[in-house]
């Protein structure tokens, strides 16, 4: 019969931190179980012992890999699960706000038997709040994208919050709840007239809600309007309430470890934000959606598929928003938010591009669309402003970073990795 240790006695007795110790899972030089409820690791005893009388591996991975323990989201090859929940079948029956407070808390309103937020309820920012925010991505030039005005507004909305350094969980989601509420309130209109959307109207058509429940209007209804340069699509609520969803979350993404960093060391929950904002705009990130939008939007008809492709393999680069480092035979959240794009809009033109671009990409053995290229779509699809898949990014995975942050205030150890020296040795 099997011995299992704890994770704390693994270490002690290989002479290793538990962060390493996990790296050697990763590896696959040690295996582990969890306990019944999910949160303690167990491994085998013998397996250890005959690793302490080998001696450490001494092969240094050939990336530098962080490894932690967490309860929010699992990935496999073929889909993600927030909490044991999957996130596909999440994004089709839950409002953002409700996967917001399963990443928080642990559980869904809807099953812990509460009135459903999907309306938005208490998901507000403050007259000041707003006011700063507002003003302060004003002052950007016209143009600015989206993601960057975010980048703006989360410091002045910080400002205003003199609780922000409360860390416990109840002032952590309900800073979450007035931060993401700021973040879209304070972008300004994409345009103005025929693409206002009566909120309570508009969420009431799309999103079942409880007759009791408050007619403030969803994240994905505020939102709509603040990224869409003509008349709001009907269902488009619905979409992109489920982009939101997929988003919300990816486990340990370039972001979310960066925004985890600074957590570990107290950072208050916009500060985390600021974080991850500043981390997802890279190209190889949230970043692609933009580079998919680009590119989508050099092609004038699904005839110009073939030249939009070759001329970036031509030039070396890589079709933005497609292939991805977990899913290698297809991304199960792309091929939701596609699926429901087209159901949306069958008939648009930029989804016929879209179309003829993923058909070449196949054609020449190349990897299938990820999440940023279905975000791209969607943005072309419903006439959004330049740079709105980022900001769709930006806005769903706010509710990630701050579960990650839970985590680490709770863990309360700070994140500090060590280099290994390559430079010259003393100069004399």
């Amino acid at each position: 019969m099997t011995d299992w240790i704890t994770a704390a006695e693994a270490a002690d007795r290989l002479g290793i931190k538990q962060a390493s110790l996990y790296a050697y899972v990763s590896r696959g030089v040690l295996s582990r179980r969890r306990e019944a409820d999910g949160r303690a690791s167990m491994f085998d005893a013998s397996e250890v012992e005959a690793l302490a009388r080998k001696g450490r591996p001494r092969r240094a991975p050939s990336t530098p890999e962080f490894v932690f323990e967490s309860a929010l989201t699992e990935i496999t090859a073929t889909t993600q699960r927030y909490r044991g929940h999957d996130a596909t079948d999440l994004a089709l029956r839950s409002s953002f706000e409700d996967v917001a407070m399963l990443l928080w808390t642990g559980s869904l309103p809807e099953a812990a038997g509460e009135q459903s937020v999907l309306a938005g309820r208490g998901w507000q920012a403050t007259d000041e709040a707003l006011a700063a925010g507002r003003a302060a991505q004003a002052a950007l030039p016209p143009g600015t994208l989206p993601l960057e005005r975010l980048q703006v507004i989360v410091p002045a909305l910080a400002a205003t919050d003199q609780f922000r350094l409360h860390l416990d969980l109840p002032a952590v989601v309900a800073a979450g709840k007035a931060l993401v509420a700021g973040m879209v309130g304070a972008l300004p209109e994409a345009a103005t007239g025929a693409n206002r959307l009566p909120g309570a109207e508009a969420a009431r058509a799309e999103l079942p809600m409880p007759e009791s429940a408050s007619p403030e209007p969803g994240v994905a209804a505020r939102l709509a309007p603040k990224l869409c340069t003509g008349p709001v699509l009907p269902g488009l609520i619905r979409v992109l309430n489920a982009a939101l969803v997929l988003v919300a979350d990816h486990e340990l993404a370039a972001s979310t470890l960066a925004a985890r960093v600074a957590a570990s060391m107290r950072a208050d929950p916009y500060a985390v934000v600021a974080t991850g904002l500043g981390a997802m705009g890279g190209a190889l990130h949230g970043g692609a959606a933009l580079g998919a939008e680009l590119m989508l939007g050099s092609a004038t008809s699904p005839a110009d598929a073939p030249r939009v492709v070759g001329d970036l393999l031509r030039r070396g680069e890589k079709l933005p928003g497609f292939g991805h480092f977990v899913y290698k035979d297809g991304d199960p959240r792309a091929d939701l938010l596609l699926r429901l794009v087209g159901e949306l809009a069958p008939k648009s033109p930029q989804l016929a591009i879209a179309s003829a671009v993923t058909d070449e990409a196949r054609r020449r053995a190349l990897p299938e669309p990820n999440i940023e290229f279905a975000l791209a779509v969607l943005a072309q699809v419903a006439s959004m402003t330049r740079g709105a898949g980022e900001a769709i990014f930006a806005t769903g995975r706010t509710a990630g970073w701050l579960a990650h942050a839970l985590e680490e205030y709770e863990r309360n150890i700070p994140i500090r990795p060590r280099s290994v020296y390559t430079g010259q040795t003393a100069v004399t």
